[in-house]
């Protein structure tokens, strides 16, 4: 999740240019760049966290540009939680964002570049939930668009022209950018080299203390490290899921209302014929009529057929009238007058001349009002419980919308409620992997934590028109780490690996002595006395590295970082011990002139610097505008958004 924060805030390209207009009001909206006026967290918003020129950013803004971040972090992950992001340097991230975009306007209004409300305007007419069903900027659905996100026509604004002062001013410095040859050659050069060395680790686990700390050493431990062991926000929900047995009582139908719908239906009682037909269609009535002469002497249809490379058509069981559409009713009058086996035709169609064979007849006869009632009642009790159904849920729902509680309404209908364990944003249990919600909430999760407190209770279907689910937030988790007592076992073991991590980079700074003197990596780690993995012997190009993406080992990253003959250290994340990287040796890529793979490296290079063109620039105006930061009020408006003081 960190590298996802920090992507979505890395490129000045991104955020500036490549998503066109529209798209850059929804980056401003998901990097946080929207302006408060109003509170937020019980900040009153006139703490300053930035000054920009002669503008400013409040704690406010701040803080509300952060919330709205996570909010859109959310749909890549429904358990990240406001403390989290804090504490992954989100905020700081933010505010880095909203800096940049100030700056870019200050430096643009400072030299007389403006954004005219006409441009503002041309816009927010391309934004898709401002238009009403015309396709036309519709004020009912544009003051919707902004009550949705909490905005105020003058902030939207704002936002808007701070994309468009970027999209002029930064746009184009990655335009026609060039990169000699010879730079492309040299840069392809090292795209292609080959690296040998080797890496070690030193696991803290072989370092770890073998005797369990002292509870105050623990305690004391695990209150400086407990963001790290901070929980999602997670819910208690109360619910009750029930069907049309709820139902006390259901009227059954009148015989009034078994007649009506027998009168309005009786083509579906009325006798009734379908046919099993087969078909063969030919191009000229000349050539049907020299198939018949052919089945007259006792070859079937299909041998016929076979013998001129043609195959007969399966059409089914099929009625009168739609015979009739698909041909026409001279051949449906034909063909349902016809004997079961009997060849007939030539019968003239659309699509040529026919010659069909009925192979069976389906005949229903009429039946009457007394004949159908059993089917008619069936039918009217099913709707009249969907319909009564359907009403109770809505009397439900009046009752909620009225102040009723879910206790109320749920010893009126009968039924027990349940309550489930704290759950997750993304419906799984916390704290119990592979476990999740009842299969009947997990269409109500995502509403249950949209609620802003505990007790609204609500009706949601489960199945539609069949069954149906009434529910509230029994209890509110706020994210945060729990009591030492129930993650004891897991404290101690990191406990445990944070002492050995210590031993761990000592054991590998002497390894690092060693190798400078010119020892063999091996051989040193065998004279530290410990059990450890083996050396890793490393021998690979730079294009595989890359090809890696993401998902390259930091060690490996660390090994193509370093001059050849160098010796560095890398710490494993969380405590999980060190590595040791030696680089062996440095090949240099030779790439022709001529290599096919030339262009394409070329247009990486140019990427980069028109990159590079664009940060610098950005740089350029926060110094040219001037930029004060306050990072008492950072570190405050943080701690409000984790919940501190």
């Amino acid at each position: 999740m960190i590298q996802f924060i920090r992507s979505m805030f890395s490129s000045k390209l991104g955020a500036f240019l490549a998503l066109g207009f529209v798209a850059l009001i929804a980056l401003a909206f998901a990097g946080g760049d929207i302006s408060s006026t109003g509170s937020f967290g019980g900040n009153t918003g006139g703490d300053r966290v930035a000054t920009v020129g002669k503008g400013r950013i409040d704690s406010a803004e701040l803080e509300q540009a952060s919330a709205r971040a996570v909010d859109n972090l959310r749909d890549q992950d429904p358990t990240l939680s406001m403390a989290s992001f804090v504490n992954q340097d989100g905020v700081t991230r933010v505010l880095d964002n909203l800096i940049d975009m100030t700056a870019i306007r200050a430096f643009g209004e400072a030299h007389g570049i403006h954004i005219s409300n006409r441009l503002v305007d041309s816009e927010i007419a391309k934004i898709p939930d401002a238009r009403g069903i015309d396709g036309k900027v519709s004020d009912a659905s544009y003051r919707a668009f902004l009550a949705q996100r909490r905005l105020t026509d003058a902030q939207l604004r704002s936002q808007i022209a701070q994309s468009l002062m970027a999209r002029q001013l930064i746009g184009g410095t990655e335009l026609g950018v060039a990169v000699p040859n010879e730079l492309a050659v040299r840069y392809a050069a090292v795209i292609t080299e080959r690296r040998t060395g080797q890496i070690a680790l030193l696991p803290s686990a072989a370092f770890a203390p073998k005797t369990a700390p002292a509870d105050a050493d623990l305690a004391a431990w695990y209150k400086t490290n407990q963001k790290d062991y901070v929980r999602p926000e997670s819910r208690v929900l109360r619910y009750a899921v029930f069907d049309d047995k709820a139902l006390r009582t259901v009227p059954a139908p009148t015989e009034a209302e078994i007649a009506a719908r027998y009168n309005a239906s009786k083509a579906q009682y009325a006798a009734s014929e379908s046919r099993q037909i087969v078909q063969l269609v030919l191009p000229t009535d000349a050539a049907a009529k020299a198939i018949m002469t052919e089945i007259s002497t006792g070859k079937s249809l299909e041998a016929a057929a076979t013998a001129k490379g043609l195959s007969v058509a399966q059409l089914g069981l099929i009625g009168r009238e739609k015979l009739s559409g698909q041909t026409n009713a001279a051949v449906a009058d034909a063909a349902f007058a016809a004997a079961k086996g009997k060849v007939i035709g030539p019968l003239k169609t659309p699509l040529g001349f026919a010659l069909l064979r009925v192979d069976g007849i389906d005949g229903k006869p009429a039946r009457t009002l007394e004949q159908a009632r059993g089917e008619l009642v069936t039918v009217l009790t099913a709707e009249k419980r969907r319909a009564a159904l359907t009403d109770f849920s809505a009397s439900i729902e009046d009752q909620f919308d009225n102040g009723g509680s879910l206790t109320d309404v749920a010893r009126e209908l009968g039924l027990t409620l349940s309550s489930t364990t704290p759950l997750t944003a993304d419906g799984a249990v916390l704290g119990k992997p592979g476990e999740t919600a009842p299969a009947a909430l997990a269409p109500v999760v995502q509403t249950a934590f949209a609620m802003e407190s505990e007790g609204q209770p609500q009706l949601a279907e489960v199945e539609a028109g069949k069954t149906f689910v009434i529910f509230d937030v029994e209890r509110i988790n706020a994210s945060s780490a729990p009591p030492l007592a129930e993650v004891k076992p897991l404290v101690i073991a990191e406990y445990q690996l944070a002492k050995g991590a210590i031993a761990a980079r000592d054991a590998a700074k002497k390894l690092e002595a060693a190798l400078k003197k010119g020892g063999d990596l091996t051989a040193a780690m065998a004279q530290l006395g410990v059990p450890l993995p083996p050396v890793d012997k490393v021998d690979l190009e730079r294009e595989r590295l890359q090809a890696m993406g993401e998902q390259t080992p930091p060690p490996l990253a660390l090994l193509f970082a370093t001059a050849k003959g160098s010796v560095k250290l890398m710490a494993a994340p969380r405590n999980r011990g060190w590595y040791v990287v030696k680089v062996t040796d440095v090949i240099p890529g030779k790439v022709d002139p001529a290599d096919p793979r030339l262009p394409e490296f070329r247009q990486t290079f140019q990427q980069i610097t028109g990159q590079e063109y664009s940060a610098q620039l950005v740089a350029a105006m926060r110094k040219d505008v001037g930029v004060k930061r306050n990072e008492a009020a950072i570190t405050a408006a943080a701690n409000r958004l984790k919940g501190g003081n």
